[in-house]
């Protein structure tokens, strides 16, 4: 159970319900748990929710495919259940296995620069970082480090209030393997 409960729908605030509002529409997005507890702070809603269009630049830069293993590699290094969950299901709706995962090379560096980022607090080693930079601009590798640094953000909120997982992502939690 959560630390922190959701905002019950009866008791946001005016402006915390136009900014879901706001939200639903702008991105064709739900107001998953961790979004309803962010919802008894504006503030820190619209904060987290700078997400969204610092995603889309990754997106643009990686694109559609890179761009979600590299949050999964994130949430996955800073083992955060919810938002590891919430990439595990894009993953597998996209029809492949997050335990089975084909990559190019490139790709590969990709995935381990964000899970380095988050492993080891950003103090990452050259040739990581160096694998990285030289196929993408500074523009992009400053896009790239500060969504990780969001996605990291992120991942440390859900794990301190201990976030409820949301009813649609319980099929996609991993299953236990027992020995």
């Amino acid at each position: 159970m959560a630390r922190i409960s959701p905002v019950a729908d009866n008791e946001l605030q005016t402006s915390v319900q136009i900014a879901f509002e706001r939200h639903i529409k702008e991105y064709n997005a739900r107001i998953t748990n961790m979004k309803a507890t962010l919802g008894h702070s504006l503030l820190a809603f619209e904060v987290y929710m700078q997400w969204y269009p610092l995603y889309e630049q990754v997106e643009t830069i990686l694109g559609k495919r890179l761009a979600y293993l590299y949050a999964y590699a994130i949430s996955k290094a800073t083992d955060c259940p919810l938002c590891s969950t919430f990439f595990r299901k894009i993953i597998i709706d996209a029809g492949e296995k997050p335990e089975n995962l084909i990559m190019a090379p490139l790709q590969k560096d990709v995935i381990d620069f964000g899970s380095s980022i988050a492993k080891y607090q950003g103090n990452i080693n050259d040739h990581i970082y160096n694998s990285v930079a030289q196929q993408y601009s500074i523009k992009d590798m400053v896009i790239l480090i500060a969504f990780a640094g969001q996605m990291i953000a992120t991942n440390v909120f859900n794990n301190v209030i201990e976030t409820d997982i949301d009813e649609y992502l319980v099929e996609y939690l991993p299953s236990l393997k027992y020995d």
